[in-house]
């Protein structure tokens, strides 16, 4: 199966949608893929998130969908159907793990510290996120497990924005960041799409 890294396909951002309605998710991938991005994340996090995959999918096809927030083997069932291309999960559990080894679609879990970092990679997951990261150690922690866990690599988000991104992207155990600073509400609000295209810009270069 394909792994996330290679979904990612050298992009250094996961940025995070998290959308009222489908139209408003739409134009805010809109904004993204403007950017030049191929892959994004929508957060499961309101009424609208299963609906806004959908029609991200149907209306900006070049894109790949993830689905973010997946806490249980039903939202991913869910997930699955609306046609999410990657999963993403907030934390992990033996049965959540179990669940997402038999998905079939590459998946991030994930996790907040050494036991949920050995709980994962003994369920076969090398490329896990760390969340929420500023609140688990950081940069600085993902440092100190690179040498104990040296076959995992990490997309930390949670706390991550565009000032401390950098830190983040130099460690070599760090595949990418993802954070919803790239499409700040009030822009959303404002349907102020270039200032999302310019964050995504800005936040994407090496």
């Amino acid at each position: 199966m394909i792994r996330f890294s290679e979904l990612m396909s050298g992009q250094t951002l996961l940025p995070l949608i998290q959308a009222e309605t489908p139209e408003q998710g739409v134009k805010i991938a809109k904004a993204m893929a403007d950017a030049g991005l191929g892959l994004v994340e929508v957060v499961l996090r309101t009424k609208a998130s299963l609906a806004t995959i959908s029609a991200i999918k149907q209306q900006l096809p070049q894109l790949t969908v993830g689905a973010g927030t997946v806490i249980n083997e039903g939202i991913l069932q869910q997930a699955i159907k609306a046609g999410a291309d990657f999963i993403v999960t907030p934390a992990v559990s033996a049965n959540l793990l179990q669940a997402l080894k038999n998905c079939g679609l590459p998946v991030v879990p994930g996790v907040s510290n050494t036991a949920d970092i050995l709980l994962a990679l003994e369920a076969g997951f090398t490329e896990q996120k760390l969340f929420p990261a500023s609140l688990s150690g950081g940069p600085a922690f993902l440092k100190a497990v690179s040498s104990v866990f040296q076959d995992v690599r990490f997309c930390p988000t949670g706390g991550v924005n565009e000032h401390n991104k950098d830190e983040y992207l130099a460690l070599d155990n760090v595949i990418a960041v993802g954070g919803t600073w790239v499409a700040k509400q009030q822009w959303v609000e404002q349907q102020n799409w270039q200032a999302i295209t310019d964050a995504c810009i800005a936040a994407n270069k090496a």
